[in-house]
């Protein structure tokens, strides 16, 4: 079982020309669909004298959620190689926007396609790719006397301490990599704690 997947760490952006027609090539780290709509609404009023602001974006740890567009341009000639760059750089949670300046010189459909590739592959680079881990949450809860058991088994590279409240009644909620966290779970009921797993999957 894989927990690893891997997206951006900042806004990318690069610049790329050919026959006077200029590509500015954007890429974000979104997480939401209504998100993105925010940043495509700016960049619409930012560069609202480009002629076209295609796009593609893939959302969700098993890269379930995607789309692009073309946006006037001919039909796989922007859209499709934006998506295919985040595709080939293996990312998700990504916008990727190229907003094109015509030039007054057509560069047909292989220049087209090899302008929206070059101009996202260059905004990845600028965007930094980084790894991340996919967690579970389980909540802890126990007696003061077991504090012991539950520091011991959260000491672990594979957990990370979200929250903690220890009085009579202790509470830790902790992230745990997916690939740990049946071993974490066994270790928790041999010593007998009490504990939830939230189904909902989260960064770690």
């Amino acid at each position: 079982m894989t927990d690893v997947f891997f997206t951006i760490k900042k806004i990318g952006k690069s610049l790329y020309k050919d026959k006077n027609s200029k590509f500015i090539g954007l890429v974000y780290p979104v997480e939401t669909e209504e998100e993105i709509k925010e940043i495509q609404a700016s960049l619409k009023k930012e560069y609202f004298d480009a002629r076209h602001q295609c796009f593609a974006y893939i959302l969700g740890f098993d890269k379930e959620i995607y789309r692009s567009n073309d946006d006037g341009e001919p039909s796989g000639s922007a859209g499709k190689p934006i998506y295919n760059q985040l595709l080939s750089a293996n990312i998700t949670n990504a916008l990727a926007v190229v907003i094109r300046y015509f030039g007054g010189v057509k560069l047909g459909v292989p220049g087209l396609i090899n302008a929206y590739k070059v101009a996202t592959k260059e905004a990845i680079e600028d965007a930094e790719v980084i790894k991340n881990f996919i967690a579970q949450k389980i909540t802890i809860s126990f007696p003061y006397s077991s504090i012991n058991n539950a520091m011991q088994i959260t000491q672990n590279e594979n957990v990370r301490i979200i929250d903690r409240s220890f009085s009579n009644d202790c509470q830790m909620e902790i992230a745990v990599k997916e690939s740990a966290i049946e071993i974490i779970k066994s270790k928790l009921t041999n010593v007998n704690l009490d504990f939830e797993v939230d189904d909902k999957r989260i960064v770690f």
